[in-house]
């Protein structure tokens, strides 16, 4: 691979300048719906010099939903729950340099700051993936990167089990297995309280579950509601017939099958059984490493 030019490659070809940005202030409801309603994973809270002060995710969200109890969720802002350790960059920096940082720190997307401090850009693994895939040259086996050991859960699993793997293994995806072949996928965005439960999705009457999807707000009646899911298992919210990887295709093939598919990992398979799973953490991993 020219991970040379990798090395050398400006920010400015891959840095997303239209961030979406959140006040402190804004409601836990009103994030989830900018989440939702942009498809983004993250949102950067600024101030009001446009200056970043926090960061949330959906597994903050996830997580503090369910840590609310009988709280009322329309009292919670983002200010109480957002992550204050913030990973920057300046926009002189190279994608080397963002690579390195979410390796050592674990982290999905850094920010970028321009003069003064104030929001320039962000950078997440997807943008060092699809930069990857461009300048990937020489072919590489996913068999080669890919991490070995899978935290997996079996259909029957409650969904309890699955959140405290996803916490205690600090990682964003479950690949749900039988027999050693995987079935389904759960992420931290399953345990938003958006995605309509398959079980009600089959008896509802259709125009009330068209009802429920393109609904905006979420009640704390609802909220409460959606709280008893820990009480169901993985095959209830699990994102069934997961797209894989062989093996002993080519990397570029699966940082393609991600950036299409907007997934951020896939189980990697070989004859059929589950041998392990290749993640974009992989993919800057392998260029943190050159």
């Amino acid at each position: 691979m020219d991970l040379l030019l990798l090395k050398k490659a400006d920010l400015n070809q891959i840095m997303i300048k239209k961030t979406v940005t959140i006040s402190p202030n804004t409601s836990l409801l009103d994030a989830r719906e900018i989440l939702l309603r942009h498809n983004l994973k993250r949102l950067v809270v600024i101030d009001s010099k446009n200056k970043p002060v926090g960061i949330i995710t959906e597994k903050d969200i996830a997580k503090t939903i369910y840590a609310l109890g009988d709280k009322p969720i329309k009292s919670v802002k983002v200010s109480g729950f957002m992550s204050k350790q913030l990973f920057t960059v300046k926009k002189t920096a190279s994608i080397y340099d963002c690579a390195k940082l979410m390796k050592r720190h674990r982290v999905s997307s850094i920010i970028v700051l321009g003069n003064n401090g104030v929001l320039e850009g962000l950078i997440t693994k997807t943008d060092l993936a699809s930069i990857f895939l461009t300048h990937a040259v020489s072919p590489i086996k996913v068999s080669k990167i890919m991490t070995r050991k899978v935290i997996t859960a079996m259909p029957g699993d409650s969904l309890l089990y699955v959140e405290s793997l996803l916490i205690h293994n600090r990682i964003s995806r479950i690949v749900v297995q039988r027999n050693q072949v995987p079935v389904g996928i759960i992420t931290y965005r399953d345990f938003v309280p958006a995605k309509l439960p398959h079980w009600i999705a089959q008896y509802a009457d259709p125009k009330e579950v068209e009802k429920y999807r393109i609904k905006k707000d979420l009640s704390e009646f609802q909220v409460n509601q959606m709280s008893h899911l820990l009480h169901f298992k993985a095959v209830d919210i699990m994102a069934p017939n997961p797209i894989t990887v062989n093996a002993d295709e080519d990397v570029g093939v699966a940082v393609l099958l991600m950036i299409r598919n907007r997934i951020s990992g896939l189980p990697v398979v070989k004859n059929s059984k589950l041998v392990g799973i290749i993640t974009k953490a992989d993919i800057v991993k392998t260029i943190a490493d050159a």
